[in-house]
């Protein structure tokens, strides 16, 4: 039996299946095309959490029960009205805040093209289009959110500009009817895609205030408008995500939330909505504890991920204030991981990312030095070549030696026939009597296995490749090669790659190593440019390592 060309074709067929399994989860079918304008507001419903458990004190906690849906529209004038929103500009972000009940309802990505050919159009975050929007609020028995209504918040201008100074607050103020004060602040800074939410209450009352912070993300399961995307149709991965002790990673899918809801208690914490490049996420004061929950509302294609912090007590003639984060841009895993633990992990990089992680560091360690990022995929992948070659070399000098045996193996596939038992068995005395170890050959390409999905995770979810040019017609590796150039360029390496590979003695398996190179072509050929571009580079390598191993044999 030649173990080596099984173990070859099960090794490929293993990569070929974490593969499909990777497309499977990031990716589905289907495209939508922005097919209508980002209004400066819509038409939105806030379900409001205002279902309590009795409270035993002033201390106890708001136990929020996420089973009742109670909407309230944002707005009852005409959608598009300066007057009933909030437009606040800044070098990275462009935001809409609804003046009823304060809420994000659209953020512009202004440094993210949607596309390569609407460079001047900015990628839309938070989408009304997909019923998107951060929603925050005060709820309990003093709360200004409740079934019956939300706050109208006033500010002295709709408009607001970061410009050259280094913060800009935008106050909005809101007094209850017993002449509570709440003003709720956004606080925005320059290249920070990090917004600071402040709720401050004065209570001029002579008995105490009683309420709990909420906020929420709510979005539909549709894919976002004017995505890019490829010949297969990729669809980012849509879905929402929180942090545990146990789980700094937990994803919360669309379709899990749906058959039952998601509850738990945690000392800070994040809640978050993923997507493919872009993240958004509510971060809660980390010292304090709150209540995650995650659920679909009733008839609708809309689910909710927030969270509810404790009761918040203000006793008479005082005032006091609480903070929480919301964050909606790219995802930087690095700057991610500063403003929350485990946020960095919506940057998936599947259970390989322990070895993802480190090769993206290198990845972008070469680009600060050569600028592009296809030399740095071609350059990264010299080095890991370089570092692999004295376990590697091992297996070339084994492919090397069988290729030597290949007439005699001939010799005993015709003296034998079609019976394999005894074609196995002269094929074993064979390796034995010339110290062959066709095992030995299999090592170059089980080390690459798991360096590549961990690196196609990485070109995947990377958003530094979103967009980034390489040279000539590749103008972005996040996306397919539109001439299919780079797929037809490695399919052509991988079949000199496999003639430098002893034959298979079997007739059927060396038909099936034959059509490998062009099994692999068709499959790369909806692959991201970036991907194939490393594979191409690996496979010229390859050729490169095993040429230079065979004739030091030959010298030798």
């Amino acid at each position: 039996m030649d173990f080596q060309r099984i173990i070859i074709l099960l090794g490929l067929a293993v990569t070929s299946y974490f593969l499909i399994l990777a497309w499977k989860d990031d990716y589905g079918n289907g495209r939508k095309d922005s097919v209508a304008p980002v209004t400066l507001q819509s038409e939105e419903e806030t379900v409001v959490p205002v279902d309590f458990l009795p409270l035993v004190d002033s201390e106890a906690d708001v136990d929020v029960i996420p089973t009742v849906d109670v909407n309230e529209t944002a707005s009852s004038q005409m959608v598009g009205q300066l007057d009933d929103v909030v437009v606040v500009t800044t070098d990275v972000l462009k935001v809409i805040i609804n003046k009823k009940g304060g809420d994000l309802t659209s953020v512009s990505l202004v440094q993210f093209p949607t596309s390569m050919e609407t460079q001047d159009e900015p990628f839309v975050l938070v989408d009304p289009r997909n019923s998107y929007s951060a929603q925050s609020g005060i709820i309990g028995p003093n709360g200004t959110d409740t079934p019956k209504g939300r706050p109208t918040f006033m500010t002295a201008v709709n408009e607001y500009s970061l410009g050259d100074s280094g913060e800009l607050t935008v106050p909005m103020s809101f007094i209850q009817e017993d002449g509570v004060k709440i003003l709720k602040e956004f606080k925005f800074y320059p290249g920070n895609y990090l917004i600071d939410i402040n709720y401050r209450v004065e209570n001029p009352t002579s008995e105490a205030w009683q309420a709990a912070i909420f906020a929420q993300i709510k979005r539909n399961s549709e894919e976002p408008y004017g995505v890019d995307t490829n010949g297969l149709g990729m669809r980012p991965f849509i879905g929402g995500a929180t942090w545990t002790e146990d789980a700094p990673y937990q994803k919360l899918e669309f379709e899990d939330i749906e058959e039952e809801s998601y509850r738990a208690k945690n000392t800070g914490g994040y809640v978050a909505m993923v997507e493919h490049y872009f993240v958004s996420a509510f971060v809660p004061d980390k010292e304090k504890e709150h209540t995650y929950q995650a659920r679909k509302l009733a008839d609708k294609d809309a689910y909710l991920f927030g969270f509810t912090s404790s009761l918040w007590t203000i006793a008479p003639g005082s005032n006091d204030e609480q903070q929480f984060q919301f964050y909606a841009g790219p995802k930087d895993q690095y700057r991610l991981r500063e403003i929350s633990e485990g946020l960095d992990l919506t940057i998936d990089y599947g259970f390989l990312w322990w070895m993802a992680q480190p090769l993206f560091f290198l990845l972008t360690t070469i680009q600060q030095y050569v600028i592009n990022w296809g030399v740095a995929i071609m350059l990264l992948t010299l080095v890991i070549k370089v570092f692999l070659y004295p376990l590697s070399a091992a297996g070339f000098r084994a492919n090397a030696e069988l290729r030597k045996l290949q007439p005699e193996m001939l010799r005993l596939r015709e003296q034998y026939g079609d019976d394999k038992q005894k074609l196995s068995q002269g094929m074993m005395a064979l390796y034995k009597e010339k110290g062959a170890n066709p095992l030995k050959g299999c090592f170059p390409l089980l080390l690459q296995m798991p360096v590549f999905i961990a690196l196609y995770w990485v070109l995947l979810e990377s958003v530094e490749l979103r967009q980034a040019p390489f040279m000539l017609w590749i103008q972005d590796l996040s996306v397919m090669d539109p001439y299919f150039v780079l797929p037809i360029l490695m399919g052509i390496s991988m079949y000199f790659v496999t003639l430098l590979q002893p034959e298979p003695p079997d007739p059927m398996q060396a038909k099936i190593f034959k059509m490998m190179p062009i099994v692999f072509t068709f499959f790369f050929l909806w692959f991201p440019a970036g991907l194939v571009l490393y594979w191409l580079v690996n496979n010229v390598l390859s050729i490169l390592q095993q040429l230079y191993v065979t004739r030091q044999i030959e010298k030798s």
